[in-house]
């Protein structure tokens, strides 16, 4: 039977764009269009046409079905985001090409039969009509990418996502044009198109072969780790979390992103990709992370670790167990670093906050005591102090241990840490490395859990007073011991400061072992062997009680040193001052009365302290300054005298102890805040200078976060109020020196929008230092940009102008400020017409007006101002940005549109005559005007001029210029070299260095009767050179900047320089198909009211 060759080209243009029409509106039909229009399909790959004397066929009707098919995918490519007829018809393409692929069909035309048996072996196979038709849609898609109008680029990188899931098995050329292609577009300047690609990347990188990929080539997953790493814009970050697949060497990006600064990308790390892939014990891959302090991200990283906790012990759980979730949460704990952080302190708190079953099902009986590990006492502890945070006394009664027996438990845990310590210092040289290495995580461990019963001995309740006595005398007797561990001296003190009736008790207990500690090293050595002997034959825990007490023979003075001391002994001597310096830090700590008030502690300043400032080693110096900072705190006289000694210490000493030394002045500044900054205190300024130069000259890393947290709590606090310490803040923050000190970076990133939400005033404060910080901040930029790249280039520009840009600042007392923002306004406006600021500079400074609040009432002058500058900055400083121009214009639409009755009949003659607005006219006639034409040029020579910067090789000539007979005094020699001639001022504009490039002075003055009116009469014909634009996007065109830069990714059609008379056929055809309809109640061409009957025959038929 001959094959048929009439190709129903005019049924085929009437029965889809009927399918698509019914498809745009409602989902609920899609699977039966998809069906008639598979019908179709089948119906139009029936029609072929011999050619070449019956030797082949022509698809004639594949042909024609594709053609029409691409008309309907046209009349979509140029709909916006968020039409909901558009992403219907999206979402039908995909489906389509599902059920296409799923069907597998290729009808076998009978002249195929005529083909030789070696052209039909393999390709039959492939080459199929599904195939073919999926193949040359996609590379009409990827032709899109391309395009010049954003609109098409995305819609074609979306319609492609939607697809690729469901692509089947495609030629290898297509997959490597296709993988090529969205590569590019990850790195298209437009955020959704950016979205779209990582999605449909994300669902192709499964198929990938790494030994397909170049050694120079990125994989396509690494790509997609790169974005998720790096891209600047949240969304794009977001859709490569949930669409990168959950692997090994992609857990680590994962994870790292739950310290990512988007609130839901954080969120979303926790819930949706952890949670959902949690792993058991054998892969515990996974440990937790710390959330930030937001409810949401807390909430989702409570329930993430919950589900941690079902899964901890794995398959050796046991179905029900009385203590099966006590079991769990020890599990989890032992997955976790008890000993470096809060970290699982914070995870444990969130995992009762949010799974309160578990909470609920804790009990801590008597057997649970008796085997004690750090995992279990971590617990207990955690446990009992949830439970008085959230006033829980029936939970906490019934946890908490008897005062008595806890304090046995400490005495028994801290006499075998003793006998477990002495045995390794006699088996130190006998063991391996590895035993030994073991037997110190066996002696930290023990250490950890004395430290966590201590903690929980401080929340118990001492009503018994038998219990009270052992506990007292247990924790006194050990800080009296130099073995106690350094971390475990804060925590008696703390039990110590719970059992002492008042501040003087606790001092006085503190001061006699401090004496008993100097006194022991002091006696003879033999009482000194009989003490050891007796001390070794009585158990830690129960010393008789008869011996004389310090308490007895009373406050002795400390023994002075009557012969040198040999190297051993004073080793010794240093340890113990150590020790005791260590206690007084604790005890001091802990104190708040005054220093008059507690007249013990003068033995142990004159005895103790004061020497150990004056040592030479750094360990002893150091706690000694630090002993006497704090008594500094509670004695202003005493940090009267010493405040000097200690500012002394600074410049020479090391990094360690700098810190400890500015962390003692800040502490002093703030107490004493009135004796040292007051306002009729000379020496403030001196001291405020001092701390400047400190940060100006400081290179650690360490002592520049450390000054800008003192100086930025002097300024929240209204102690300093000097501009130069807010300037010097706003500076460290901006410069690209402190771009890998994050800890300064965070400090800063806090204190700005917290010091500006405070009040009015210091919004007002802030206007103060702008202009030298937005100087600083883009010459920084400039820095950074030519030695590293640094992450808060122009973004922290427009942060530290929003710093400024709080709506409400509603302090009691004080009054708002509504004209902070208006002022901001004309300020940012007055910086746009420095010459020497470039053109990304300007675009920030715009993109920040839109971002001002404008109140609804203000200042007639002020409001004028911001007027008269928006006027004359498009006379006499013209932006050359297409982005800055939109920002501009749309801002001074904003203005005009709510000041309307301000700024009716606006006349700036009129405003001349205001006697408020003379200072604003004398500023602008100093402004030389630039010529209009040279902002129509510029965009031409620029591209060339960062390509080169040779004078000679700037010159640029249009077709308009070729025939104007004016030309410049710089440029006689060639006629035709126009732009030469404006080459001089174009520099001096742009920001030039050397304004000596305009070497005769009489050259601005006969530069603009010479330029104008040709430049005008050329002007005229520039209209005609606008078929460049394929869209008819009028409200979003302040994305079309790239037309300026030539440094943007997505490449200008060849068909920019085409006849505007000349008719289009690619995106022309698809503007004229849908630029009459702009209510999008219909994206497809069909006016017949009886197609849905048409579509149900068509399903009839067979």
């Amino acid at each position: 039977m001959p094959a048929r060759t009439n190709p129903p080209a005019e049924a085929l243009s009437v029965s889809i764009p009927k399918i698509f029409d019914q498809a745009q509106n409602t989902t609920a039909n899609h699977q039966k269009n998809i069906v008639a229009l598979h019908k179709i399909h089948l119906d139009a790959a029936a029609f072929t046409e011999s050619v070449h004397n019956g030797k082949a066929i022509k698809l004639t009707g594949e042909r024609n079905f594709e053609d029409a098919f691409i008309d309907m995918v046209c009349r979509v490519l140029v709909i916006k985001k968020g039409v909901s007829q558009a992403e219907r018809i999206v979402k039908f393409i995909g489906t389509y090409t599902k059920y296409l692929n799923e069907k597998g069909w290729s009808p076998q035309p009978p002249a195929a039969e005529t083909k030789k048996e070696d052209e039909a072996d393999d390709d039959d196979d492939d080459d199929t009509t599904a195939s073919r038709f999926v193949a040359r849609l996609l590379k009409f898609l990827v032709n899109g990418f391309v395009a010049k109008d954003k609109v098409v680029r995305y819609r074609s990188v979306r319609i492609l996502a939607e697809m690729v899931a469901h692509l089947g098995e495609i030629d290898e050329d297509v997959y490597m044009m296709l993988r090529a292609a969205l590569i590019e577009r990850v790195h298209d300047k437009e955020t959704n198109v950016r979205v779209q690609a990582v999605v449909a990347l994300s669902k192709l990188c499964g198929s990938e072969d790494t030994s397909d990929v170049n050694d120079d080539e990125p994989t396509a997953i690494d790509v997609l780790l790169d974005t998720l790493a790096c891209d600047p814009a949240a969304e794009v970050r977001r859709a490569a979390l949930l669409n990168i697949p959950l692997a090994p060497h992609t857990l680590p990006a994962m994870l790292a992103r739950t310290r990512d600064t988007d609130t839901v990308m954080r969120k979303l790390t926790f819930s949706q990709v952890l949670e959902k892939n949690c792993l058991s014990a054998d892969h515990a891959s996974i440990g937790a992370a710390h959330p930030r302090v937001l409810p949401a991200v807390r909430a989702a990283a409570g329930s993430l670790l919950g589900t941690w906790v079902d899964v901890a012990r794995g398959p050796t759980k046991a179905e029900d167990d009385d203590h099966a979730i006590r079991k769990d949460v020890i599990a989890l704990l032992k997955l976790l670093d008890l000993h470096e952080s809060t970290i699982a302190e914070d995870a444990l708190l969130s995992i009762f906050a949010t799974r309160v079953d578990i909470f609920e099902h804790l009990e801590f009986k008597e057997d649970y005591w008796r085997e004690l590990t750090p995992e279990r006492t971590f617990l207990a502890r955690i446990f009992v102090e949830h439970c008085i945070a959230t006033k829980d006394d029936a939970k906490l009664d019934a946890s908490l241990p008897v005062v008595t027996h806890l304090a046995f438990q400490i005495q028994n845990a801290y006499n075998a840490y003793l006998d477990d310590t002495d045995t390794a210092a006699a088996r130190e040289h006998e063991v391996s490395e590895e035993q030994l290495a073991q037997e110190e995580d066996a002696r930290l461990d023990q250490e950890f859990i004395i430290g966590e019963l201590l903690r929980l001995a401080v929340s118990l309740d001492y009503a018994d007073e038998m219990g009270r006595r052992k506990m007292f005398k247990l924790v006194r007797d050990m800080i009296s011991q130099d073995v106690l561990p350094e971390s475990l001296v804060s925590r008696c003190l703390d039990i110590l400061r719970t059992l002492s009736p008042n501040e003087r008790d606790l001092i006085r207990v503190v001061v006699e072992v401090v004496h008993e500690l100097r006194d022991r090293d002091t006696t003879d050595e033999e009482a000194e062997v009989e003490k050891e002997a007796t001390e070794t034959a009585t158990a830690f825990g129960e010393i008789p009680s008869a011996g004389p007490s310090s308490t007895q023979e009373g406050l002795r003075k400390l023994p002075k040193e009557a012969k040198p001391l040999s190297p051993e002994e004073q080793v010794r001597a240093d340890a113990l001052d150590l020790r005791c310096l260590s206690l007084c830090i604790g005890m001091l700590e802990r104190v708040n009365g005054t220093f008059e008030e507690n007249s013990t502690l003068e033995g142990i300043l004159g005895e103790l302290i004061i020497p150990s400032v004056k040592r030479k080693e750094l360990a002893l110096r150091e706690k000694g300054l630090v002993c006497l900072g704090l008594c500094c705190l509670i004695a202003r006289r005493m940090a009267l005298n010493s405040f000097q000694l200690f500012l002394s210490q600074i410049q020479a000493a090391p990094e360690v102890l700098k810190i400890r030394v500015l962390q003692i002045v800040f502490d002093i500044l703030m107490v004493h805040d009135g004796d040292f900054l007051g306002r009729g205190n000379a020496g403030g300024e001196r001291i405020v200078e001092f701390l400047l130069h400190i940060l100006s000259v400081e290179d650690a890393d360490k002592v520049q976060a450390l000054m800008c947290v003192g100086l930025a709590k002097l300024v929240l606090s209204g102690i300093v109020s000097d501009d130069r310490v807010l300037k010097s803040l706003v500076v460290a923050y901006l410069s690209p020196d402190t771009v890998d000190n994050q800890e300064l970076r965070q400090c800063l990133s806090y204190f700005f929008p917290v010091f500006c939400c405070s009040s009015s005033v210091n919004q007002r404060q802030m206007m103060q230092v702008r202009s030298d910080s937005f100087a600083h901040g883009f010459s920084a930029n400039r820095m950074t940009e030519c030695r590293s790249p640094c992450p808060c280039s122009n973004n922290s520009l427009v942060q530290h102008a929003s710093w400024k840009m709080t709506k409400r600042c509603d302090v009691q007392g004080q009054k708002i400020d509504n004209s902070v923002h208006v002022d901001l306004a004309a300020d940012i406006m007055k910086a746009l017409f420095k010459d020497g600021m470039e053109k990304e500079d300007k675009k920030v400074l715009c993109q920040v007006l839109g971002r001002l609040h404008l109140p609804d009432t203000a200042d007639d002058d002020k409001i004028r101002t911001i007027k008269l500058l928006i006027h004359n900055l498009g006379t006499r400083r013209p932006l050359r940005d297409t982005a800055a121009k939109n920002a501009l214009a749309k801002f001074d639409a904003s203005l005009s549109k709510k000041y309307a009755d301000k700024l009716a009949d606006f006349s700036e003659e009129e405003y001349r005559q205001l006697a408020a607005l003379k200072d604003l006219f004398e500023f602008l006639d100093d402004i030389i005007p630039i010529d209009e034409d040279e902002e129509i040029e510029f965009p031409k020579t620029r591209a060339r001029k960062r390509r080169s910067r040779s004078m000679t090789t700037d010159t640029v000539t249009s077709g308009a210029e070729e025939g104007s007979p004016a030309t410049s005094a710089a440029s006689s020699s060639k006629p035709r070299s126009k732009g030469k001639g404006k080459q001089p001022k174009r520099r001096r504009v742009s920001g030039s260095d050397d304004d000596c490039d305009d070497h005769a002075p009489d050259n601005h003055a006969t530069s603009a009767p010479t330029r104008i009116l040709p430049k005008r009469a050329a002007s005229v014909k520039k209209p005609a050179a606008q078929p460049i634009i394929i869209s008819d996007d009028d409200d979003d065109d302040e994305d079309e900047e790239h037309e300026d830069n030539p440094t943007e990714t997505t490449p200008v059609p060849s068909s920019r320089k085409r006849d505007p008379n000349q008719r289009q056929t690619g995106g022309k055809t698809t503007e004229d198909h849908s630029a009459g309809n702009t209510t999008f109640d219909s994206i497809m061409d069909s006016g017949d009211e009886d197609e849905e009957g048409e579509v149900d025959d068509i399903l009839a038929e067979d």
